[in-house]
C-alpha cells in the first residue's frame, strides 16, 4: 500500500463532511495533532441541517443503515456509539407503491420479509428473495473485507484468490440480470436494483457486485437517528473534539500551500496560513483538486452520477397510509433510467423518494405539523445543463401533483415553507456536475480504477468521501475516511 511520505505529525483536514470526521477520528486515534477546517459552522458537510419556521430538516443523507461503520471511528478513540448517538431500527425500512396499486412493505427481517413478498407475490418468489439475500449477504462480506474496506492502488491488488469467488458468484454479470436469476416479479426487481441509480448506473448496465448496496439497503437495517441525520455528523464531531481535534468553523480555505513538491499548508479566505506536514481534502474530488491545488496538466475526465431534485417541505398535513421512507415507482422502469442518465431529460414518468422524519420524530416540526424530504432523480449538469433558476419552481409544483395523483391528497394546500434544491444548486455548493452522488461506478470509476485517495503529484495530500474509494453513500463515505487515515499511519486498512 502506498502511504504518505515525510513527516505526518500535524494534519490538517479539509471539511468536516462524514469522510473527513471519520478520518479525524482515526488519526487522532493514532496520536496525530488533527485541526478540522470547515466553511460552514456546523459539521455535516452534505449531512447538514436546515432550520425553517420551526421545521428542521436533513439536507443530504436521509437513509441510514450500518451503524457499525458509525462505530469503528468511535471505536478507535475508545468511545462507545450508544454514549453518542440514539438510533431507531425502521420497521418497514421502506413502503414500496407500484402502478397498479400494489404495496409492499421493506423489512429487514427476513422470515418477516419472505412473508410479506409471499403474500404480495407469491411463496415462489419469497423462496427467491431468501436466496438473493443469501447471496447478498456473501457478496457483501466478500467486497467488505477484501475489496471495498482496502487501499487498492493498482488493478493487481485485486488478483487473488478472492477475485475468483467473486466472478464465481457471478458479482461481474449485470445487475438486473443477476436479481432476475433471483427474483421473477417486477416489484421485487425493482426494489432491489433501484439503489443502482445512486451508483450513477441504471440496473441494467451496473455490474452484479453493486447488489451490495440493496443489501445495506433492505436487508442489513435501516435506521433513524434521534435529532436526524445531522446527529451522526454532530456526534463524530463531539467525540472528535473530545479527544483533541481541533475545529476551526466558518472558517474557508482557498488553497492548499505546495512548496517543493509537497503541500507545506492551507490558506483561508482571511489570508491565514495553517501549517500542516499532510493535507486531507473532503470536498468533492474533482472540485478540491480543481480548485485548491495547482493546475495538472492532465486532469481525469470522469462521468457524473444522476442529481436529484429536493423538495424540503414543512406541511400542515398527514398521511395514516405512509411508512418513514416511501417509494414510488412509476410505470416505466428502464426507459427511466435512460431519460435522466443517458438524455439528459427529466423523468416522463417519476419514480419518487418521499421520508416523512416526523413520523418518527415528531420534534423535527411544530406540534401538529409534518415534515417531508420529497426526491426526484435527475440529469447532472453535464448530461442535462438545463436553467434551473427558471424552472426549477415548475418542477417542483410538477412533483407535487405527481404526489397528490399518487395518494397524497391535497399535498400542495398543506405546504407552510418549502425550500427547492436544484441541481444547480448542488453544484453552488460545490459538487461536481451539479451531483451530490459523485462520479458515477462505472467499472472504469470503481475499486483501483475510481480516483485514488492519494494525490498523484503531491504525496502529502490524501483525498476523503464519496468521489475516491470506496464511493457513493453514507457506509461508503465512512469507510473512505478511514482509508485515508491508513495512507496517513500506514497502518493495513
Amino acid at each position: 500500500m502506498r502511504v504518505v511520505t515525510g513527516p505526518t505529525d500535524r494534519v490538517v483536514v479539509v471539511g468536516a463532511g462524514l469522510g473527513g470526521l471519520a478520518c479525524a477520528l482515526h488519526l487522532a486515534a493514532a496520536g496525530r495533532q488533527v485541526t478540522v477546517v470547515e466553511r460552514e459552522p456546523i459539521p455535516g458537510g452534505r449531512a447538514g441541517r436546515l432550520s425553517l419556521q420551526g421545521y428542521e430538516f436533513d439536507t443530504g443523507p436521509t437513509v441510514l443503515t450500518m451503524p457499525s461503520l458509525i462505530e469503528e471511528p468511535l471505536a478507535a478513540v475508545g468511545e462507545r456509539l450508544a454514549d453518542w448517538l440514539e438510533l431507531e431500527p425502521l420497521d418497514p425500512a421502506y413502503r414500496a407503491y407500484y402502478p397498479d396499486g400494489s404495496t409492499l412493505d421493506v423489512r429487514t427481517d427476513t422470515v418477516r420479509m419472505a412473508a410479506e413478498i409471499s403474500r404480495v407475490c407469491g411463496p415462489r418468489e419469497a423462496d427467491g428473495y431468501l436466496r438473493f439475500v443469501d447471496f447478498a449477504r456473501k457478496l457483501w462480506l466478500l467486497e467488505r473485507d477484501h475489496f471495498i474496506g482496502r487501499n487498492l492502488d493498482t488493478p493487481l491488488d485485486l488478483v487473488n484468490l478472492n477475485l475468483l469467488k467473486l466472478l464465481g458468484m457471478g458479482g461481474f454479470r449485470r445487475l438486473h440480470g443477476k436479481v432476475a436469476s433471483f427474483l421473477r416479479d417486477p416489484r421485487t426487481q425493482r426494489i432491489f436494483s433501484f439503489q443502482a441509480m445512486y451508483a450513477g448506473l441504471a440496473p441494467h448496465d451496473a455490474l452484479a457486485i453493486y447488489a451490495v448496496i440493496a443489501y445495506l439497503d433492505s436487508v442489513a437495517g435501516v435506521y433513524h437517528p434521534k435529532g436526524g441525520m445531522h446527529a451522526v455528523p454532530r456526534a463524530l464531531a463531539g467525540a472528535a473534539e473530545k479527544h483533541g481535534v481541533v475545529f476551526r468553523y466558518e472558517t474557508t480555505v482557498t488553497s492548499v500551500e505546495t512548496a517543493n513538491g509537497r503541500a507545506t499548508g492551507v490558506i483561508t479566505a482571511d489570508g491565514e496560513r495553517i501549517p500542516a506536514d499532510v493535507v486531507v481534502l473532503n470536498p468533492d474530488l474533482p472540485v478540491a483538486d480543481r480548485e485548491l491545488l495547482p493546475p495538472r496538466r492532465r486532469s481525469r475526465s470522469l462521468q457524473f452520477s444522476p442529481s436529484c431534485v429536493v423538495l424540503h417541505v414543512g406541511s400542515r398535513q398527514a398521511y395514516g397510509k405512509i411508512a418513514h421512507h416511501n417509494i414510488h415507482f412509476g410505470t416505466h422502469w428502464k426507459r427511466t433510467f435512460d431519460e435522466v442518465i443517458r438524455d439528459g431529460l427529466l423523468m416522463s414518468d417519476p419514480s419518487l423518494l418521499v421520508t416523512n422524519p416526523t413520523f418518527t420524530d415528531p420534534s423535527a416540526a411544530p406540534e401538529g405539523r409534518q415534515t417531508y424530504y420529497v426526491l426526484a432523480p435527475t440529469p447532472n449538469l453535464s448530461v442535462g445543463p438545463m436553467d434551473w433558476k427558471t424552472m426549477g419552481q415548475r418542477y417542483a409544483d410538477s412533483l407535487i401533483r405527481t404526489l397528490e395523483a399518487r395518494g397524497y391528497v391535497g399535498f400542495g394546500d398543506g405546504v407552510e415553507v418549502m425550500r427547492i434544491v436544484t441541481p444547480a444548486d448542488w453544484e453552488a455548493q460545490g459538487m461536481a456536475a451539479g451531483t451530490p452522488f459523485a462520479a458515477a461506478h462505472t467499472f472504469s470509476q470503481t475499486g483501483p480504477f475510481r480516483p485514488s485517495n492519494l494525490h498523484p503529484v503531491f504525496p502529502n495530500v490524501v483525498f476523503t468521501g464519496s468521489g475516491t474509494q470506496p464511493g457513493v453513500g453514507v457506509p461508503m463515505v465512512l469507510i473512505s475516511g478511514k482509508l485515508a487515515a491508513s495512507r496517513v499511519t500506514g497502518a493495513s486498512s
